[in-house]
């Protein structure tokens, strides 16, 4: 086991580059399956999800290179076998397995993924997606055998824009006869990153990163090539860190426009930034204003800066009031924000924060991996020592943040116990 010890009250100075995003590498990658040739992918983060991911690719079959950020993938021999329990449950990207293997050969066998225990994370939207164009579900207990004599292309209006069920219809479509018009789909850029990718093998998808994408199927995917775009969440987590303790931070490799929620609501506080093109330099401000924020679907503000927010507001004077409207389990990190000084109370799916309290360092958990983030984050400004454990969560979200961190001042070591 790892563990995290943070000594806290060091200001940050100098730049972090930001790595390839998560959410939209753990897509690419069950994707390339897809794909009757060789594909590469590059500016893959390194970890531990990616990791898990390599090890479902391989035991299909497939061969698999990494070669610094670049992963280069031949999925031409896998065999189309049951995915066991102990490697799907290690993350919930998982499933888009099960996408790309319905699409590719008509069947997929494979238990339910895991991932962070967030909440209820159900998988209604895919499996109505599946069903809609041809394929029949057996489910025994969280084992799924998913056929189909053949897909065919329909509409289908999911119920919310799920970024997972948009993303799983993208895979699926793909090699269904037809035309498939998916409506009411999530916009995130890594739906817009998956369908580049796939149309850079071949396929025809228009409208991706609106709620109407067009998907007609194709009977052959290429050999390509495709960069994985900067991580928006690790971009922010780094950016909430500036405004807590920074000294001219500059957080670099960034697209801007992909974190704008976040910008304005760090504005709305108080917060001045520089902001270019790829980056942007932030610094501590005093006398910052309290705020409302409401997670929403992209463009809005994204649940997985909810947490590394909280730390944020637990510094500004006032009452601060934040809704969470995906998850429902998502204020874990509010014990542990409390237990090393914090004020919030937790009202369903609000919370109220008030401030400014000083925190201090303690032994705290990492639940998942944002609330994670919300921990390291609150180590790196707390008064005395933070010890963070089951930092498992963290790892798998965001590469080297040991270092990054310790590059521009931070008092931060990953120790074995």
């Amino acid at each position: 086991m790892k563990q995290i010890k943070i000594e806290g009250q060091h200001i940050l100075s100098g730049t972090i580059n930001i790595s390839g995003a998560k959410n939209s590498a753990v897509a690419l990658v069950p994707a390339s399956l897809l794909s009757d040739e060789e594909v590469k992918i590059d500016n893959i983060p390194n970890i531990s999800d990616i990791d898990a991911l390599n090890e479902i690719l391989e035991y299909l079959g497939a061969t698999v290179k990494r070669e610094g950020t670049l992963m280069i993938i031949d999925s031409r021999n896998i065999e189309n076998k049951e995915i066991p329990e102990e490697i799907s449950k290690k993350l919930r990207a998982s499933y888009y397995f099960m996408a790309a293997l319905l699409g590719k050969y008509k069947k997929v066998e494979m238990y339910f993924p895991g991932g962070c225990s967030i909440g209820a994370r159900p998988i209604d939207q895919t499996l109505k997606t599946f069903k809609a164009l041809g394929a029949k579900i057996k489910e025994e207990g969280n084992k799924y055998l998913v056929t189909a004599e053949k897909l065919v292309g329909t509409t289908v209006q999911l119920d919310m824009p799920s970024v997972g069920a948009t993303i799983n219809t993208l895979l699926v479509a793909v090699k269904a006869e037809g035309i498939t018009v998916l409506k009411n789909a999530a916009k995130e850029p890594e739906i817009v990153s998956v369908a580049t990718f796939l149309n850079n093998m071949g396929a025809k998808i228009i409208g991706a990163g609106t709620s109407k994408i067009t998907i007609e199927g194709v009977k052959h995917l290429g050999s390509c090539f495709t960069e994985v775009i900067p991580d928006r969440i690790e971009a922010g987590t780094y950016l909430i860190a500036g405004a807590l303790i920074g000294k001219n931070l500059t957080i670099k490799n960034i697209i801007p426009e992909h974190i704008s929620s976040l910008i304005e609501k760090l504005k709305e506080m108080g917060i001045e930034m520089s902001i270019g093109k790829d980056y942007i330099t932030v610094s501590k401000s005093d006398n910052l204003k309290p705020i409302k924020v409401k997670t929403l679907g992209y463009p809005g503000f994204p649940t997985d800066l909810q947490q590394p927010l909280t730390a944020l507001l637990t510094q500004i004077d006032g009452e601060s009031i934040l809704e969470e409207t995906i998850y429902e389990n998502r204020f874990q990190n509010v014990k542990y924000l409390n237990k090393m000084g914090s004020d919030i109370i937790i009202n369903d799916r609000t919370i109220k924060v008030k401030g400014k309290t000083e925190l201090k360092g303690t032994t705290v958990e990492a639940t998942d991996l944002r609330a994670g983030a919300c921990m390291v984050l609150a180590g790196l400004i707390a008064k005395g020592e933070t010890t963070i454990t089951e930092i498992k969560h963290v790892l798998r979200g965001y590469e080297n943040i040991i270092g990054k961190l310790q590059n521009v001042g931070a008092k931060i070591t990953l120790e074995e116990i």
